[in-house]
């Protein structure tokens, strides 16, 4: 190869890579700065293809979508001083490049420790100022709403916005949890015990109104068949005088001939009484 063609070989490969390094492109996801000597000379360079100086000027590119921390669980204090351990997670993007390239030079990992950072800090504030039940569910709304408007409006000025903030749960520590079962359980043992003792004694109540009604309404039977009974014994007593008193002779002797019947209904029995009695009149030969 002679001199000339390797000039030439060489002055293409320079026009090549300096043409790389003139060009850079930004897709419609990503968000843009370019710097000239490390200053800032245009801030969110629009998606598209770009040319730039060669080593005098470098394209600084990061994601412009909405992006999730995770966070680490972490130990808050209630009101009434009690633990809870809350995971969470945040959804943030960057809304000022140059704000967001000044903090934090487009590094995500710095990003994300300063985002954590205030994410710890708003939910200590947060859980602090309420009680368990409001933080469990009474007022977990209003807390998480609060905590992202509280957070969007710190990380503003770092040119991040905070789209969201959610808890993915809340526990009780190890060392908390079974105590409070224990008390729970006991509370529900007491509960149970009460429950059967409030059963108990209706019950007495039901057995004791049933007895009373039982007897009641024997009583009231017994009454109304002796009162029946009696009726009928009266009317009894006045059919047979009614029919008596048609004949009383025959009546006489009827009542003689069941007395006879009842007196001598065994052999074995003995009875002293004056012949000439009344008791004997119908079996008087002469009578």
């Amino acid at each position: 190869m002679s001199m000339k063609s390797l000039v030439g070989l060489i002055i293409v490969l320079l026009l090549v890579v300096l043409g790389s390094q003139s060009l850079f492109r930004v897709h419609e996801t990503e968000r843009a700065i370019l710097l000239q000597f490390g200053e800032i000379m245009r801030a969110d360079v629009k998606p598209g293809l770009h040319f730039k100086m060669p080593i005098a000027q470098e394209a600084k590119i990061f994601d412009a979508r909405v992006l999730t921390l995770d966070s680490n669980s972490e130990t808050y204090y209630t009101l009434e001083k009690k633990p809870l351990e809350v995971d969470s997670f945040v959804k943030w993007r960057v809304a000022d490049v140059a704000s967001f390239y000044e903090s934090a030079s487009f590094d995500i990992r710095r990003a994300e420790r300063l985002l954590q950072e205030r994410v710890n800090e708003g939910l200590r504030n947060q859980i602090s100022r309420r009680d368990m039940h409001e933080v469990v569910s009474g007022e977990r709304d209003q807390l998480m709403a609060e905590l992202r408007a509280d957070l969007d409006e710190k990380m503003r000025g770092y040119g991040v916005e905070v789209v969201d903030v959610r808890v993915k749960r809340i526990d009780l520590p190890v060392q908390v949890s079974s105590s409070v079962y224990e008390r729970m359980n006991s509370e529900r043992e007491i509960e149970a015990r009460q429950f059967r003792a409030e059963g108990q004694e209706e019950a007495l109540a039901i057995r004791a109104g049933a007895d009373r009604q039982a007897v009641v309404i024997e009583a009231e039977a017994y009454r109304e068949s002796e009162q029946i009974r009696g009726e009928g014994d009266a009317q009894s007593a006045a059919i047979y005088a009614a029919a008596f008193n048609k004949d009383p002779e025959f009546y006489e002797f009827y009542r003689s001939i069941n007395a006879y019947v009842n007196v001598f209904s065994d052999k074995s029995d003995l009875m002293i009484i004056d012949p000439s009695s009344d008791f004997f009149k119908y079996l008087d030969k002469e009578g």
